[in-house]
Formats: structure tokens, sequence, C-alpha cells
């Protein structure tokens, strides 16, 4: 296998976990630097998980010679400019979802990779689940034609917390990170372009300064059709689900489980050699570093999903000047 893989972590919060519990089933690889916000908290987590450096700037965790990669966990509107700075201090990246909170921010990215030749991908999870990666082999293989997506994307959050029901520094978007998501995987599962996209999104919260709800609308160049609903509002239940329309049958993911369209579960536990998709993520981002290849979720390769987030702000911005 070769030395080990060392990796430093940005942002010791509910994503951040998740990744380092993930990294401890991975084999050949050590987290040894870990950076966040709260110095305090940021050791305690280190202490809990073995990491021997700990800061609160992500310059000095790039200033290790001995990181060879770094995973992002940071907030959204950090992504792009962090980014940029790991591959130009030659570090191989992975950037949690979104890759950015902008289309510019996108293409800098992934202009920099190109020149680069580093290792460096999108945490667009969707590609990983056992569930998502079932329906794309049957696709795949001429045994589904995908014609159509449902998704219901849907959380409780009128206030800034995480998953652990921790206070946030930032605010979450329902466009440039949920929807994100869904944009990816609707275009890799219906494997072409999308051509057509439109939003319409609810009021604007008071406080928080972004839209609670949100409707969106796809169609791929295969013919495929996507109708995407979002909301913070919701008091659930909570997450994201998944309804694949095909001409053979219906199928419905709900994270990496998968049931068709009778409800009845289908055994995905052999699709991979986990069940946990952040893993599974984790794992294609340290075999591309030792393979020197493009990973799956490449930046290069969810670039058109950006594209279309851009496409789909535009719409909303200018539907809201109208209104006003």
């Amino acid at each position: 296998m070769g030395k080990a893989i060392k990796v430093a972590l940005a942002g010791a919060g509910a994503f951040g976990i998740k990744h380092l519990d993930a990294i401890r089933l991975i084999d050949g690889v050590e987290v040894v630097s870990l950076v966040s916000r709260e110095l305090a908290k940021t050791k305690e987590v280190a202490d809990k998980y073995g990491i021997g450096h700990v800061a609160t700037d992500l310059a000095d965790s790039l200033a290790l010679k001995d990181v060879d990669a770094v995973i992002l966990c940071t907030p959204t509107q950090m992504h792009a400019d962090q980014a940029i700075a790991c591959m130009k201090a030659g570090k191989h990246v992975q950037v949690e979802i979104p890759l950015a909170d902008s289309l510019e921010g996108a293409e800098a990215v992934a202009a920099l990779q190109k020149q680069t030749g580093l290792v460096a991908m999108c945490g667009h999870t969707r590609r990983f689940n056992p569930s998502h990666q079932w329906v794309h082999r049957k696709i795949e293989a001429g045994e589904l034609a995908l014609q159509q997506m449902d998704v219901q994307t849907y959380f409780f959050r009128r206030t800034n917390m995480n998953a652990l029901g921790q206070p946030r520094s930032w605010t979450d978007h329902l466009l440039w990170h949920h929807a994100a998501h869904t944009v990816d995987l609707f275009a890799w599962q219906a494997g072409g372009e999308i051509v057509q996209a439109n939003a319409i999104q609810g009021p604007v919260h008071p406080s928080l300064g972004i839209a609670m709800d949100m409707s969106i609308q796809l169609k791929a160049s295969t013919g495929a059709i996507c109708t995407l609903s979002l909301s913070f509002n919701n008091e659930g239940p909570l997450g994201s689900f998944f309804r694949y329309i095909g001409d053979t049958g219906t199928y419905i993911a709900r994270y990496d489980d998968l049931f068709d369209g009778k409800d009845n579960k289908i055994d995905v536990s052999k699709i991979d050699v986990s069940m946990n998709g952040i893993e599974l993520q984790d794992r294609e981002f340290f075999a591309a570093i030792r393979e020197n290849r493009e990973p799956n979720a490449g930046v290069a390769q969810v670039l058109p999903c950006y594209r279309i987030l851009n496409l789909l702000e535009s719409q909303l911005l200018e539907t809201q000047h109208k209104s006003v």
C-alpha cells in the first residue's frame, strides 16, 4: 500500500466528525492535524481521535510538510478560497459540498486543479450512497431508463444550528448546498446534460436572509425530468428522499437504503465495501491520490452542477427584483 496518506481536516463540527469516524475505518490514512474555529473544542475532538496537531488557522496545517491532503468541512462561504489555498500549498483536497457558493468560485477551483494536476473532489455524497449506486448500475447496464426523479429535501432550521444541534457561525443555503446534491445526482443518473432548469422560492426569512422554501424543475438531454422540493420549515420527517421512476420500475432511496415502488427493501449491502456514503466518498478520494487519477465527483465533473445553480440563482434574483 505504501506510506500512509497524512490528512489535515478543517472543521470539527457535525460533518467533520462524520469524516473522522469514516477515516478510522480506512487503512493507510492518518489524520495528523485538526483545524477549527474554537481552540478548546478543537483540542477536545483531537484528543478523542488521537490527532497530534490542532490549529484555528488553516494556514498552520498547510505549513506542515508531512500533510498530503486536506478535507474541508468548513462554512460554505470559505470553500473555494480554502480549496485554492490547499492546492497552492501542494495539497490534494476534498471539499465538502458545495464546491463554492458562486459559479466564479467553482470555476476558479476547477481551473487551478487542471493547472496543478492535484486530486480535487467535492463531497457529492449521493454518488457514493449504495442506494444510488445500485440505481446507477442498473441504468448503466441498460436495465432501467430514467423517466423522472422526485426529490424531497426537508429540514427544520429556522435558526443557525448544525446537525448536532449546535450554533453555526454561518448560514446554510437551500440552493447552493442542498439543491447541489440533487442537481448533480440527476445529471449523473440521467446520463446527459441538464437542458432546462426553473426555480421558484417562498418568502425570505427576516433575520436569516434566505428563502426557507424552494421548488426546482429540471430536464435532461435524455428527456428525463426532475422535480425537487426543499424546505427549512418542515418539522418532519427530516432528510432527503429520492423517488426514481423508470421504464422498468420505481425505486425510493432514503440515504443508504433502497426500496421498490411497493416499499419492499432492496439489499444493497454488497454494492460496495461499506453502507456508509461518507466512508465510500473518502475511500474514493484516497484511492484517487494513490492511483494518481481523477476521482468520481472530481471538481471538473461536478462543475456543470454549479453552472445550473448559477442559472437558477439568476432566475430567483430576477423574480425577486420584479416583485419589489
